[in-house]
């Protein structure tokens, strides 16, 4: 393996946890808040093929020919974290997908350090390398928000992981227990946790 490859599956990677993610939820689980902040599963979805495209589209210069209307919409409404009524689910995922082989293509045709521009970092000139770092880390984080939320709604997770499928709600319950009973000396101690700082 090599850096662009290297690069290129952990980012099909990230991709295929996304899909997990909200692949057999309820479509109204899937579109609705599930944060104060109106986090929700296919707005994330719709929020990385916007981002994925942008970056590759636009900052690299490798064109394409996907439609993505919200995105020249009023930023005050965040219109690529959420669905309106005429969007269908299969269609985001679609457009994902679709996202998906463009930066394939993209990744196929271009060198690693073909130059890019992202206008809002610091330092706005970069490579197509640079480019795919960052959406490495965009998908892989979001792809982790998607779990926690799914987790939420039906205690899965990751759907699609063979390897829990021996551990019942009782196994569950008994490790929750555990980690609860390690946390209770701590509460009420008024101790915070202090982060690193860079």
């Amino acid at each position: 393996m090599n850096g662009r490859s290297d690069l290129v599956l952990y980012l099909r990677r990230s991709r295929e946890a996304v899909w997990r993610a909200v692949d057999g939820v309820d479509e109204y689980d899937a579109r609705r808040p599930l944060t104060p902040s109106g986090t929700n599963l296919l707005g994330l979805v719709k929020h990385l093929a916007t981002v994925e495209y942008g970056y590759v589209a636009r900052c690299s210069g490798f064109a394409g020919d996907l439609d993505l209307p919200w995105d020249d919409e009023d930023d005050e409404v965040n219109a690529d974290l959420w669905l309106t009524p005429d969007q269908s689910a299969r269609s985001i995922i679609n457009l994902h997908v679709a996202v998906a082989a463009h930066t394939e293509r993209a990744a196929a045709a271009l060198p690693p350090d073909a130059p890019a521009t992202v206008p809002w970092w610091r330092e706005p000139e970069t490579t197509f390398d640079r480019l795919l770092v960052h959406l490495v880390a965009e998908t892989a984080q979001h792809a982790g928000h998607l779990e926690i939320l799914r987790e939420q709604l039906d205690g899965q997770g990751d759907a699609w992981d063979a390897d829990r499928s021996e551990r019942d709600a009782s196994w569950w319950a008994a490790q929750v227990g555990r980690i609860e009973a390690a946390a209770e000396p701590f509460r009420g101690s008024g101790a915070t946790v202090a982060a690193v700082r860079a």
